[in-house]
């Protein structure tokens, strides 16, 4: 009897001693987090992408001026700028890559509640693999889920913006002028599509400038929530 009671408490020390071993090398976050935590800590750092990095292209030069995300022309373009700067019209040339960098800077300002709303209504059922992936998981998760529906809606800001920053008369008289040079292949790009989805990528490329930061960066991460749950890919 007393040898059975000896190995049951023999087992039971080596047991605890076993679990609590496993426990040491799970990640500590100063509390159990559940999927629900873990998708809104990741929902807070795209939010914070959006407050922090994505109000920075709507400012004059937002895009033009960051050679992280200034619109360059298409390469069916490329051909019709060449021959403006040799024909002396460089200066138009010149407002005709503006202009597209405008209008996205206009467009993201309208745009931006549509990026907030899209991160309000993820769903994070796989939010530990997201959280465990690559530094830019997070955006590339919301980049995949809502890229179609954000350009039905972002096409038509870019369309007005277009209208509003005077691109469609600029672009408008540079292909007039290019088409009208003998011998050349006539053009009639979609800029509006064009200048849509580089606006699109350069706000996810904002976008993971946050989230890549506070992945990487202990004193980016501003709130308890974020601390807690990037504490654990920080332990993968």
């Amino acid at each position: 009897m007393k040898k059975t009671i000896l190995f049951l408490c023999a087992f039971t020390f080596f047991s605890c001693a076993e679990m609590q071993q496993i426990a040491n090398q799970l990640p500590q976050t100063g509390g159990i987090l559940g999927n629900a935590d873990i998708a809104n800590g990741l929902k807070e750092a795209l939010n914070n992408g959006i407050d922090k990095q994505v109000s920075k292209l709507t400012k004059t030069d937002g895009f033009f001026k960051n050679e992280a995300v200034k619109i360059l022309l298409p390469d069916e373009l490329k051909m019709v700028d060449s021959r403006l700067r040799a024909m002396g019209l460089s200066s138009l040339a010149d407002e005709g890559l503006k202009v597209l960098n405008r209008a996205a800077e206009d467009a993201v300002k309208e745009a931006t509640p549509i990026f907030v709303d899209a991160v309000k209504q993820m769903t994070f059922n796989d939010a530990k693999t997201i959280l465990m992936g690559n530094q830019t998981a997070a955006t590339s998760y919301l980049q995949n889920t809502t890229s179609n529906a954000l350009y039905s809606k972002f096409n038509p800001v870019i369309k007005n913006s277009f209208a509003k920053v005077g691109a469609d008369k600029v672009w408008t008289n540079i292909i007039t002028k290019y088409n009208s040079i003998p011998l050349v292949t006539k053009v009639n790009p979609d800029l509006t599509d064009y200048t849509t989805n580089k606006a699109m990528e350069g706000v996810f490329k904002m976008v993971a400038v946050e989230e890549k930061e506070i992945r990487t960066n202990l004193s980016a991460r501003s709130s308890d929530l974020l601390k807690r749950v990037f504490a654990m890919q920080d332990n993968k």
